[in-house]
């Protein structure tokens, strides 16, 4: 297993995560095109990504990025390494590098499904088992999905 902590990706680990993205997310997150989901990669200000490596694929991705003041984050794990504690692991990489982190997560289990048209576990017990905290008065509604904003505060003494 081997982690890169970068702030650029390249145009082939852009088409790896793509599809990581495209396999572990719900098909409402989907993006049928390389060049939509790179669009979205350009948009995330001030970028961080760590990404976790078996054999020289990408298995996981967690990325943290600026947004209206905040500090935001995203993390995939391919679903043959799941409950193995990677995602803990890229989460404990990220936090050393920010101070605050917020997401935004689905938290209904089995009403989306993924591109294998597995169903979609929501992740919310692993956040919070990864000391995030629920915002339970700040919920995104879309046509698409529904999700709730979580948030991880570094404590300063």
């Amino acid at each position: 297993m081997k982690i890169l902590e970068q702030n650029k990706l390249t145009e082939i680990q852009k088409k790896n995560l793509w599809d990581l993205w495209n396999n572990e997310y719900p098909v409402q997150l989907n993006y049928e095109k390389l060049e939509d989901f790179n669009k979205y990669i350009k948009s995330l200000e001030n970028s961080f990504n760590i990404l976790l490596l078996d054999d020289g694929k990408i298995i996981g991705w967690a990325f943290s990025f600026d947004r209206e003041g905040e500090r935001w984050f995203g993390i995939i794990v391919s679903e043959n390494y799941q409950n193995k504690r990677y995602g803990s692991l890229m989460l404990k990489k990220l936090k050393e590098h920010e101070s605050q982190l917020n997401g935004w997560v689905i938290d209904k289990t089995n009403y989306y499904y993924k591109k294998n048209d597995k169903p979609y576990k929501s992740p919310i017990d692993f956040y919070l088992k990864n000391e995030f905290k629920i915002i339970n008065d700040s919920i995104l509604e879309t046509p698409k999905f529904s999700a709730i904003k979580i948030t991880w505060s570094k404590l300063i003494f």
